[in-house]
């Protein structure tokens, strides 16, 4: 399907040493925004994305934030500040970071081998290791000025706007979907409790350069070894809180199901995963977080599980624009899993504040 993209971007990369050298290029990863493509010459093989200029209008900019997040981390690991692995760019023959094939945006990142992801937390294990890595990031990070990064989706995690954008499809409703997903929208529009809360608690904190995409196949483990071995997808990396980092992990981590399961009974918070969470992102940020940052986790979870369905919901509504989808509804489905696991976090939020205090 991407022959062509393949024979350049192997031009570019320096991947083929001969005229008969073959090429070869297949999906890998599971990501919701960009492609990505594993290309394969006769030197090592090259992660190549495009990006999805839909959601990112400034691709160079998410390149340069992805860069100086790797540099930091570079420098971290030369001093033996850093265990894991860095996710690094690859620069073209003409030392590019970005190129340009019909109007598409490509880049190439560094293959790491010996790993492989998960897209449902198996167990506490998995659930520790994971959030532990997380954490080692965050805490790498803690010296980093996050206002060197540019803003590569404004307001990315703002769910005071998140709920008018949602408003805002709902009112055109271009695709007549909204009686499809009424009760759905309606849950939506009653969490303004929610947002006030989060909007008193951001005063607090200090802003911090997050990952923001916190999902648990955004981090590589080990073949061998099953540890923590690279954190992966930098895209979102922008200035903002560690409530959201922890919340998103919350979100991904805790459900037996996928994101895009219809088995909504079976769609639940596990308590011992949360504890997992907490037990091994706190670590390694143990002497550098405040107090009131440790207390926002819980908003955190509450904020992301919402404001991801939220998405969802608004992205059904609005055709498909932003999200990848495999099925008509897929974004609907989607949503209503979130709202039900949102509801269950809820509905234990006597036990898992414990487990945060």
């Amino acid at each position: 399907m991407y022959t062509e993209q393949a024979n350049i971007l192997s031009e570019h990369f320096g991947l083929k040493n001969n005229l008969d050298s073959k090429v070869t290029i297949k999906p890998i990863g599971n990501g919701h925004i960009n492609t990505t493509l594993l290309l394969q010459g006769d030197n090592v093989p090259v992660v190549v994305q495009k990006l999805n200029t839909y959601v990112f209008p400034q691709p160079n900019k998410l390149v340069n934030n992805s860069r100086l997040i790797e540099q930091h981390l570079v420098n971290k690991k030369q001093n033996n500040n850093y265990d894991l692995e860095i996710i690094k760019h690859v620069a073209t023959l003409n030392q590019d970071y970005l190129i340009d094939i019909k109007g598409d945006s490509w880049r190439g990142l560094e293959f790491i081998g010996g790993s492989y992801s998960e897209d449902v937390v198996a167990n506490v294990q998995q659930a520790k290791i994971a959030a532990n890595a997380f954490g080692q990031f965050a805490a790498a990070l803690e010296d980093f000025d996050a206002t060197q990064l540019f803003s590569v989706i404004p307001d990315f995690h703002h769910l005071a706007k998140r709920i008018e954008a949602l408003k805002e499809v709902v009112e055109l409703d271009k695709h007549d979907l909204v009686t499809c997903a009424q009760d759905e929208v309606d849950f939506c529009l009653n969490q303004q409790d929610l947002i006030d809360e989060l909007e008193t608690l951001k005063t607090q904190l200090p802003l911090r350069a997050c990952h923001n995409d916190t999902k648990i196949n955004n981090m590589l483990f080990c073949s061998k070894e099953h540890n923590a071995k690279a954190v992966i997808d930098l895209d979102t990396c922008m200035s903002g809180y560690w409530l959201f980092d922890f919340g998103d992990m919350v979100r991904t981590f805790c459900s037996p199901e996928e994101e895009d399961s219809t088995n909504l009974d079976n769609v639940i918070i596990r308590e011992d995963i949360f504890e997992a969470i907490v037990e091994g992102y706190v670590t390694p940020l143990q002497s550098l977080i405040t107090r009131a940052e440790k207390q926002s986790f819980w908003v955190g979870a509450k904020v992301m599980c919402l404001m991801i369905g939220v998405r969802f919901l608004t992205d059904y509504l609005d055709g498909d624009n932003y999200f990848s989808i495999k099925r008509v509804g897929h974004n609907l489905d989607r949503a209503k899993n979130q709202f039900t696991l949102y509801r269950d976090l809820l509905k234990k939020e006597e036990k898992l504040r414990v487990l945060l205090d």
